[in-house]
């Protein structure tokens, strides 16, 4: 026996699909005119921006106001610059530079873009307060370390996005900075107490509820004080009490993936995850990157059980599926931006942030040698670093932790060496190389992740972009004389 086609629609409304390829397959189409919400974008449905244009009028052709949603940070995490790196800065770039107004525009011109294309909800900006300089996860995705300034810009950067027409997705709430496991992996756990976070991790959502912000995304992440043993995604002390009650949040509450381990492990699979979110005030639920039309079935199917068993109220879901279709209509009448994006207020920002302390001089062709580091889930594989912009300078790529320094040395010759990574600090290997290069050989390093206490012992100069993406790339090789 079938589902009840009234409830399996309005399952449906409450889920944020996705799909493979660069075409929608008529299945992603044709659960949207069965009451889907939406779809998120990723790298692998982005070749060109016209595909991309094509894609989302083909979406329409299902459901005209269908939720078509991507992770647009800019700085490392990008979808629709996977290919070669954003042309702008990201949040911790920003945040170092201090210009608020200058934070407004970027995620304008950034919201343009999206808005040109049929992209209606960017799942950004990231606002966590990043107080863990080991954070595997947010980094340089943050505007910073003080409450204060993150929520300054956190604010803009909603600002500058709604005044584009899409809707800003504030995330990690209750705040995923003081973490040192990826929650794609595992339930990371921020053991404190709810004084702490309001003084710490929640400025920054209070400023952009005050801003407008249509959505927050929750996080998976333990918060023992509030949410026991369960991620925030399941606790209705988060997500009712705190952020709708106390913070007054009046918009749509849409999770983090289901399919990310924080998740689904604790639920025993997504769709018991997608019961449990609702149950607890979510309200839109962003399935996961890896999604086909039976996935989306059975998910839909336990709604409706639970809905059966009691473990869902009617009322409930019907109040989901509403917020979900208030962000649609707020998309829809906000309408996109006549402007275009402008990539090239991104790279005069990067230029902005870049910091050198030290003496950048004897230069002069140089080596450049770039370290390799695995990229999280979120950043997905971008390309990084120095290579695109040198100037007939060689650049070799090396993984630390098995590189022979006096080969390097010897390689490099009467040449200076630049030493590139991203989160020196904790790289294996990072450290112990560049400080045994350095004794011998002059050395300069580039810093392209998170701006740590760590600093390189006996190099000449040591330059931080604070962030990795084609702009703070661009921007660094120029500062160091490198750039064509």
């Amino acid at each position: 026996m079938g589902l009840d086609p009234g409830l399996r629609r309005l399952a449906l409304g409450t889920l944020l699909a996705a799909y493979p390829g660069p075409v929608p397959p008529d299945w992603a189409v044709d659960l949207l005119a069965d009451g889907l919400a939406g779809h998120t974008l990723f790298g692998t449905n982005v070749h060109d921006p016209a595909q991309v244009a094509a894609s989302t009028a083909a979406l329409r052709t299902g459901r005209p106001d269908a939720l078509i949603a991507i992770d647009e940070e800019g700085g490392d995490v990008t979808r629709l610059a996977h290919a070669t790196g954003s042309p702008y800065p990201g949040n911790a770039a920003l945040g170092a530079i201090g210009d608020v107004a200058l934070t407004r525009r970027v995620y304008q011109s950034i919201g343009a873009e999206l808005a040109t294309l049929g992209i209606t909800v960017n799942l950004a900006p990231t606002v966590d307060v990043n107080t863990a300089d080991d954070n595997p996860v947010i980094g340089t995705r943050s505007f910073g370390a003080d409450p204060v300034r993150v929520a300054a810009h956190s604010a803009a950067a909603v600002a500058g996005l709604q005044a584009a027409g899409v809707a800003a997705c504030a995330k990690h709430f209750p705040g995923h900075g003081a973490t040192v496991t990826d929650s794609h992996h595992e339930l990371p756990t921020v053991d404190a107490p709810l004084s702490l976070l309001r003084q710490r991790d929640l400025p920054p959502f209070a400023a952009i509820v005050a801003a407008g912000a249509r959505a927050v995304m929750t996080a998976h992440i333990r918060v023992p004080a509030l949410t026991g043993a369960d991620p925030a995604t399941f606790s209705r002390a988060v997500l009712v009490d705190l952020l709708r009650t106390e913070y007054g949040f009046t918009g749509t509450v849409i999770t983090d993936a289901l399919e990310m381990k924080g998740a689904a492990v604790a639920a025993g699979g997504v769709g018991p995850a997608a019961v449990r979110a609702l149950s607890a005030g979510a309200d839109l639920l962003c399935i996961g990157a890896k999604v086909d039309a039976e996935l989306v079935e059975r998910v839909a199917a336990e709604i409706v059980d639970a809905l059966a068993d009691g473990r869902l109220a009617r009322a409930r879901v019907e109040e989901a599926a509403g917020r979900a279709a208030d962000l649609a209509a707020w998309t829809r009448v906000a309408g996109g931006s006549p402007a275009t994006g402008d990539p090239e207020l991104g790279y005069a920002a990067a230029r902005r942030a870049v910091r050198v302390e030290g003496l950048l001089t004897g230069l002069d062709k140089p080596l450049v040698v770039q370290l390799h580091t695995e990229s999280t889930i979120a950043e997905g594989r971008v390309p990084w670093g120095l290579g695109p912009h040198l100037d007939g300078v060689p650049e070799i790529r090396v993984i630390a932790a098995e590189t022979d320094p006096a080969a390097l040395r010897g390689l490099a010759g009467d040449r200076p060496i630049v030493l590139v990574g991203r989160h020196l600090h904790r790289l294996p290997g990072g450290p112990e190389l560049i400080a045994d290069l350095a004794a011998q050989h002059p050395v300069t390093v580039v810093e392209m992740g998170w701006p740590a206490q760590w600093r390189p012992a006996g190099a000449r100069a040591f330059v931080t972009t604070y962030g990795a993406s084609h702009a703070n790339g661009r921007a660094a090789a120029e500062v160091l004389g490198l750039a064509g």
